[in-house]
Formats: structure tokens, C-alpha cells, sequence
């Protein structure tokens, strides 16, 4: 007998090209059998007009533990994950104190395993302590299980620092992903444009973002080490990493819901819940990360979650942190902006939130094929449901979607062979 039987849905496993109407069988954590699967099965999901594609991946969440714990844990960020349709998440280290040695990524995991949600992959600091001054111990945070290495929040400012990380990093085969952002150019609180003027805010110009991002491109092809670009939301950075792509350069790309839906103009009534780094940008840059997503240019869908306190995100404009949330209704969004558009189909899209982000942290590539691990989301593509976040699993509510009627939700998430989550 078969633990969970998923009938009748559209499977969609970009990694094999199958894109037909069948069962997915489970067993002991592994998939069984795809195709018309007769026999029962402890547990039944009806995913008839659904559809069931491997589990999706978001390479970057801002889990908060430890340090701010108040504004979200590994386990509500797993909760969050697992309820959006997520069976893994990569925390990101930025965390108080930062994710810079061994202990600090075997205490993400363990975390995580109590959690018994979502897997969470830790990523660790490129420098010790995000100073960017010296690098940290890389290669003993991946033996504890770290999958990429980042500073995010900040750029690696130093060229010298950079530049020796990239070399580090390619005699390890590892990810770099780089937050790019010129420290010197990146005083202010939203983009630098008209809209920024008539508010009364400090403009952050998009040259900051392209201008570390075309130094870095130049490193990584002088090393051939993997890079990874973090929330690209400029047009001008898209089109560089076209062109050294186009080159060879060794470059992946991400973007998130916000920087493929808003823009500045949502900042016109001061509210800090549309205050991002990097900011919301202006309506044509929105569509050159489109375009990007849409010709290849940019691989992986990513909601770079960020939680608050709402303390901290009623304060003024001026002073109020970073960040928004999107975990829980990424799938709506994505449809919104990318399957609404005509700019991707269902198989592409999920391509980019499975294959393309498996790819970027070194892990296998997800399938549903018979032996592959039991990982798998289940989603409604038709459910039409409206955001609120009083609902979320998430612990804070700084959710800029607030009200959006979205189509497109996540049935059912299954982690390891179990059932997680079904709504």
C-alpha cells in the first residue's frame, strides 16, 4: 500500500519534459510510481484540474533567528514556506549574531529538523561578520552544511575581498551570491527618481547596483567561479548579466515578486511596508526584469522574505527598515505577473522555482521520477483567494499585498514523503 496516492492532477516535471495528466504515487518517503497508479493508499489527494509539480525552492528567506526572533524563526519561516507551496528555503545570514561559522549553520539545521517543516538550507556569510573586511571560513561552513555564501544585506565592497572570495569559492565549486550595491551611492530610502523628489526622499540610483554588479561580472570571469545575482531589480543590471552571459561568464540571476509588480510610484503615499532594498524601482525597469525572466536572462524566481516587527515598520519612511513579506502568496504573484502576461507557461515558471534554483545551490535536481525523493507541490492554478495577512504562518505582517485578489495557491505541500501542508 502506497502512503499517498495524488490523482488525477497535471504533472509538471520540468526536469523530464513531462507535462501529462496522471497519479504520483508515495511510499517511504520516495516516489513510487507515475502514471495510472491502481491500488489504495493511506492518504488520498484529489489534485483533479490541479497541478502537481516537484517541491518548490525560494534560494532566498530571511528566517531572523537568531537575534530577532520576534519578527520571525526557522520555524515560523518553515510554517510560512510550507504554506506557500515551498519544501525548501535557503536562510539567509544576515542574522544577529551573522551566520559566519560551523556552529552558526549546524544551528540552522538543527532548527529546522526540530521545526520538521520545510528543509531549510543554511547560506553562510562571505566575510566574518558581514564586514566585508576578511573572509570567513567558507570551506568549514559548507563541510557543516551551508549550500551558497552570501553578505546580503550589504555588498562585498572590497574588490581585493571579492575578488578573493570568487577564487576561494571556485576551488570549492560553491555559489557566491552577491547583493549588489555600492556602498557609497547607496544613501537614501527609495529610488532616485521624480517620484523621490516630490516626497522629499534620498534617491538610491540604480547606477549603485550596476556598477558593483559589472566589477563583479568582470571577477567571475576572470576566476570562472559561480556567481549568483541577488534581486535584480535595475534594467540596466539585465542587461549586463545578458551580455556576460552571452560571453560565458559563469552568472546566475534572481527576482522577486516585488521587483516584477511594483513600483516606486507605490511609495507615494509614504508607507514604509513598500520600503525594499534594493528599491522599488521605476515602470521600466519592471519590465527589463520581466524580459529578463521571460528570455532567460534572469534563472531563478526568488521572494527574498523579509519580515519586521510592526513596531518598526510604523515608524516614518525615513527610519523604517527594509523589507517585505511574500513567502505565502509568491504562487499568485508569480501567475500575476508572469502566466497572466503570457510571458511564461506553467512549466516554465515552476522550472524557475525548482530546477533553476536546485542548480544555484548545488543540490539535485527535483523530480517527480520513481526513487526520487518525495518532495512535491500540489497547486490550484484556478483558486482565486484574496491576501490577507492576519492568516499567514509567518510571525510579522509587512506584506505590501495586503487586499490583492490573487489566482493561484498552493493545495497541498509535501516534504520527505508527508504531508505538510493541504488547504
Amino acid at each position: 500500500m502506497n502512503d499517498i496516492l495524488i490523482q488525477n492532477g497535471r504533472v509538471i516535471d520540468p526536469a523530464r519534459g513531462f507535462d501529462k495528466v496522471a497519479d504520483v504515487a508515495i511510499a517511504r518517503g520516495k516516489i513510487v510510481q507515475v502514471g495510472k497508479v491502481a491500488g489504495k493508499a493511506k492518504q488520498v489527494v484529489d489534485a483533479k484540474g490541479k497541478i502537481v509539480c516537484p517541491g518548490l525552492i525560494d534560494t532566498h528567506v530571511h528566517c531572523r533567528e537568531p537575534g530577532h526572533e520576534e519578527e520571525e524563526t526557522i520555524a515560523t519561516a518553515a510554517a510560512a514556506a510550507v504554506a506557500g507551496g515551498f519544501t525548501t528555503i535557503c536562510a539567509m545570514p544576515n542574522t544577529h549574531p551573522p551566520m559566519d561559522d560551523e556552529a552558526a549553520v549546524q544551528y540552522v539545521l538543527q532548527r529546522a529538523a526540530e521545526a520538521n517543516l520545510a528543509r531549510v538550507f543554511p547560506i553562510g556569510c562571505i566575510t566574518k561578520a558581514r564586514e566585508g573586511k576578511e573572509l570567513a571560513e567558507i570551506g568549514m561552513m559548507l563541510a557543516a552544511g551551508a549550500v551558497a555564501f552570501s553578505d546580503d544585506g550589504d555588498g562585498v565592497a572590497s574588490t581585493a575581498v571579492m575578488y578573493r572570495a570568487l577564487q576561494y569559492a571556485g576551488m570549492l565549486g560553491v555559489t557566491l551570491m552577491q547583493h549588489c550595491q555600492d556602498p557609497d551611492l547607496a544613501a537614501g530610502d527609495m529610488n532616485s527618481g521624480a517620484v523621490a523628489v516630490r516626497l522629499g526622499l534620498g534617491g538610491i540610483a540604480s547606477a549603485g547596483e550596476e556598477l558593483m554588479l559589472q566589477r563583479d561580472l568582470v571577477l567571475a570571469e576572470r576566476t570562472g567561479s559561480p556567481y549568483h545575482v541577488l534581486h535584480v531589480s535595475a534594467a540596466g543590471s539585465v542587461e549586463l548579466i545578458r551580455q556576460a552571459k552571452a560571453r560565458g561568464v559563469n552568472v546566475t540571476a534572481e527576482a522577486t515578486p516585488h521587483h516584477l509588480l511594483l513600483t516606486d510610484a507605490a511609495c507615494a503615499g509614504y508607507d514604509p511596508v513598500y520600503k525594499v532594498d534594493p528599491p522599488l524601482r521605476g515602470a521600466a525597469d519592471v519590465e527589463a526584469v520581466r524580459a529578463g525572466v521571460a528570455d532567460g536572462t534572469i534563472d531563478c524566481l526568488a521572494t527574498d522574505h523579509a519580515p519586521h516587527a510592526a513596531e518598526e515598520k510604523e515608524l516614518e519612511f525615513g527610519l523604517a527598515p527594509r523589507g517585505m513579506l511574500s513567502l505565502e502568496c509568491a504562487i499568485g504573484l508569480y501567475v500575476q505577473a508572469l502566466i497572466q502576461t503570457r510571458l511564461l507557461d506553467w512549466p516554465a515558471l515552476i522550472a524557475k522555482m525548482t530546477i533553476s534554483p536546485a542548480r544555484v545551490i548545488g543540490k539535485n535536481i527535483p523530480a517527480l521520477a520513481p526513487g526520487a525523493v518525495a518532495d512535491v507541490t500540489v497547486i490550484d492554478p484556478k483558486k482565486r483567494w484574496t491576501v490577507r495577512s492576519a492568516r499567514f504562518r509567518s510571525k510579522s505582517r509587512n506584506c505590501p499585498y495586503e487586499g490583492w485578489k490573487l489566482q493561484g495557491k498552493a493545495l497541498a505541500t509535501i516534504v520527505g514523503g508527508q504531508i505538510k501542508f493541504i488547504g
